[in-house]
């Protein structure tokens, strides 16, 4: 498995939490990836949001706005 910023045990958790009773390695590692590419296309959203407002700071209105088109 690569090394990503989520730890496998999280995914796989949040996994299980969703109802899986089984959860192979690939599945996991595989939502491990679409996640993190989601999460870094919020953050870089989110850090345009701030910047359009005149700020460095990246704010939570930020993140949930950039969120917005994934859900």
């Amino acid at each position: 498995m690569t090394d990503g910023e989520l730890s496998t045990a999280a995914i796989h958790r949040l996994i299980e939490k969703a109802g899986a009773s089984r959860v192979g390695d690939g599945a996991v590692e595989t939502l491990r990836e679409i996640l993190e590419n989601i999460a870094v296309q919020i953050s870089k959203d989110a850090i345009d949001f701030a910047s359009h407002a005149g700020r460095r700071t990246v704010r939570s209105d930020d993140i949930k706005l950039a969120a917005k088109k994934f859900s």
